[in-house]
Formats: structure tokens, C-alpha cells, sequence
């Protein structure tokens, strides 16, 4: 494999496109993978919905309310029973004919009726005893219910917080280790940078406007480990540019100070500077910030300039 400085790679259009291809894809990956948490986190965090049916409160409620609609039920029937009885028997009276046993009928019928009427009232005043108990169990349930919700919606937060910051993290090792081999795979770990800060970018706007002090403080966090990393990356870069660039401005034959085109004289024309010394082993002149002298080889107690900006 050809190994060559990193900054002097000169790129395709179709590993700038590869890289592009494989930006998309880890993305997508990524993405499903965001996705996916929070469905693995609602699975095993279930929601307490059996709880509130359940609970005894609730139970004597229902019964009670099923009462209640049985004794409407029978009031309803003896009801129409007393109207049909109480017709007949005033029928009866006005043709002037025998109704002894209409009269003992409708009778009854007014007790049946006077009956089904305390049994409604019974049955509503043990709905009403019973409606406090349930009511507060309904809001203990509700309240489980919302802490619950609230649960597993900061553990997937969390969960894709974590899956950013690694991503974020692993990106950025494998784009120093890409450096430091200074190997021409080196695109492809801008493809993993790219994909983690799109990453980060989603879970931004998934919880930019959600008012949980943790989500909050969660994309301060991503957005701050996100500068951070790009910080400590620039600066590694400019590390890395400031420690070759005086070579790299040799090879090109120019003053490794300033960068000026070196003509033939002993000193730089851009910046007075001497751009050839002696060599601190066989004193032969030697470019300043060459590695090896053209004479004895050696790089022990090489002339070197002292770092420059890039």
C-alpha cells in the first residue's frame, strides 16, 4: 500500500463520491438504530395499564354502576307494567264493568314500581360511596401512568444520547487514526464524521422542543461534546500541518519559514532568513529543515526552523 502525507493526497471524484455513498449509509444505519431504541425501551418498560383495572376501588365502582343499570332496568319495566295496569283498570271503571282484579293488579303493580324505585336509589347511593375510592385510585393509576411515560421517555433519551456520543467519539478516534497511518482510506472517515454530526443534528430536532430540564441539558451536552471534538480535532490537525509543513515547503523548494520560492542564493528573498547552514555533523551545506544531509546522510543535530503557522 502507498503511504503518503495525508495533506498531499490528491482525491478522486469517485472516492469523493464513495465516501459521500458511505456517509449516506452509515447514516442510515445510524438512524435505524435511533429509531429502534426507543421501541426497545417502550418493550421493556410496559406501561402500568392493568393496575387501574384491577384495583378494588375501580371493581366495587363497576359492580356498583352495573347495579345501578339493573335497577333502572327494572324500574323502566315495572314502570310501563304499572301505565298498562293502571289503563286497564280505568277502563274498566268507566264501562262499569268488574275490576276487582284489575284493581288488586294495579296494586301491585304500584308496589313493584315503589320497589324498583328504592332499588335505584340504593343502587345510586352505592355508586356515589363508591365513586371516591375509584377517583382516587384513577388518579394514583393516572399518575403511575405519566411517571411511567415520563420513564421511558428519559431512557430513550438517554439511550440515544449514548448512541450519539459514541458515534460522535468513535468518528473522531478513527479520523486521527486515519491520519496518523496517512493512508489514502483516509476519506472514508470524514464519511463517519459527516454521519455523526447528521446524527446529532436529528436528535436536536427530535427533542428541540420538549421542556424536560434532562433532554435540555442532554443537547447542550451533544452540542458541546460535538464543539469540543471538533476543536480538539483542528487542533491536532494544526499540530500535524505545523510539524510538516516546513518539509513540505522544502520538497516544493521554497523558504521553510515563509514560504517564499528559495532561489539559488544562501538566504530566503521573501524573508532574509538563511536557507542553507551547515550540517552539525560534516558541516557540508544543507537546506534548513531538510531530514537527512544530501552529503553524510545523517539527521542527528539537523537545522531545523522552528515551527511556523500554517
Amino acid at each position: 500500500m502507498i503511504r503518503a502525507d495525508v495533506e498531499e493526497i490528491q482525491t478522486t471524484r469517485t472516492e469523493k463520491l464513495l465516501a459521500v455513498v458511505l456517509a449516506a449509509f452509515l447514516l442510515l444505519g445510524a438512524v435505524w438504530t435511533y429509531q429502534k431504541l426507543d421501541d426497545v425501551i417502550r418493550h421493556a418498560e410496559p406501561l402500568p395499564t392493568a393496575s387501574f383495572r384491577e384495583s378494588p376501588a375501580v371493581a366495587r365502582l363497576n359492580l356498583a354502576e352495573n347495579r345501578q343499570l339493573q335497577a333502572l332496568g327494572r324500574e323502566r319495566t315495572a314502570l310501563r307494567v304499572l301505565v298498562l295496569r293502571r289503563e286497564a283498570y280505568r277502563t274498566a271503571l268507566e264501562a262499569h264493568r268488574p275490576a276487582k282484579a284489575l284493581a288488586a293488579q294495579y296494586d301491585s303493580a304500584q308496589k313493584a314500581y315503589a320497589a324498583a324505585q328504592q332499588q335505584v336509589a340504593v343502587a345510586r347511593r352505592a355508586v356515589r360511596a363508591a365513586q371516591p375510592a375509584a377517583a382516587a385510585a384513577s388518579r394514583s393509576a393516572q399518575s403511575s401512568l405519566g411517571a411511567a411515560l415520563h420513564r421511558q421517555d428519559r431512557d430513550a433519551f438517554l439511550a440515544r444520547l449514548g448512541l450519539v456520543a459514541v458515534a460522535i467519539v468513535l468518528a473522531y478516534v478513527l479520523l486521527a487514526r486515519m491520519r496518523r497511518r496517512a493512508t489514502r482510506w483516509f476519506p472514508l472517515a470524514g464519511s463517519a464524521v459527516a454521519a455523526a454530526t447528521i446524527l446529532a443534528f436529528v436528535l436536536a430536532s427530535d427533542y428541540l422542543t420538549d421542556y424536560f430540564n434532562p433532554f435540555d441539558w442532554g443537547i447542550a451536552f451533544i452540542a458541546a461534546l460535538g464543539v469540543v471534538a471538533t476543536l480538539v480535532a483542528y487542533w491536532m490537525v494544526e499540530r500535524y500541518i505545523v510539524r510538516r509543513l516546513p518539509l513540505r515547503r522544502v520538497r516544493k523548494g521554497q523558504c521553510p519559514f515563509c514560504g517564499y520560492p528559495a532561489g539559488g542564493g544562501t538566504h530566503c528573498e521573501g524573508c532574509g532568513r538563511d536557507i542553507v547552514a551547515p550540517c552539525a555533523v560534516c558541516q557540508a551545506p544543507r537546506r534548513v529543515g531538510t531530514v537527512h544531509c544530501a552529503v553524510c546522510g545523517e539527521t542527528s543535530g539537523a537545522v531545523t526552523p522552528p515551527p511556523v503557522a500554517a
